[in-house]
């Protein structure tokens, strides 16, 4: 079997929000990201089920982008009943220490409640919610020379050990 060709990048992450201009707010107007795209549609082209909603799409300095639909309900998205709510959540980096800080110090001024800076070892990061209730990170790399490539020599090794612990974990 031929080996897939490698994906590439993302081209965006897309999320329900309660409310297209609240989050247009929130994505261009606090955390830089310009609204690029903002449609209306009247059906979902992949399923025909029937609309209308708006997507709008924020860029990313990578060129990819996040993306949210309003339905027009004016609900927030529910949470996973079995899941701790940071668990789901998008990262996204940014080049400097500063540009985290700066962008925690825009969050605080605008009253969102923000985590951290939390020392990952390799990482430091801030996290907090948008208005969706979409945890987010802000996070830039910290990691010391050979990190990544100590990580990608282990990573197999580490979750064939995870996979005997929950297996000891669930006899026991």
């Amino acid at each position: 079997m031929t080996a897939p060709r490698a994906i590439e990048k993302m081209f965006h992450f897309a999320f329900p929000c309660r409310d297209a201009e609240e989050t247009r707010a929130f994505y261009e107007d606090i955390l830089g990201l310009p609204m690029t795209s903002c449609v209306k549609v009247a059906s979902v082209p992949s399923s025909g089920d029937p609309g209308p909603y708006l997507h709008l799409f924020f860029e990313m300095g990578d060129g990819s982008y996040v993306a949210f639909f309003d339905l027009g309900t004016g609900e927030l998205p529910k949470p996973s009943p079995n899941t701790p709510k940071w668990v789901q959540h998008l990262a996204l980096e940014v080049p400097t220490m500063d540009d985290v800080k700066s962008i925690q110090s825009r969050l605080k001024a605008a009253g969102v409640e923000v985590i951290g800076v939390v020392d990952h070892d390799f990482i430091q990061s801030i996290y907090f919610f948008d208005p969706n209730g979409l945890r987010l990170e802000i996070t830039t790399r910290t990691e010391p020379p050979g990190f990544i490539e100590k990580q990608k020599a282990e990573a197999h090794r580490a979750l064939t050990d995870w996979q005997a612990f929950k297996k000891a974990r669930a006899v026991a």
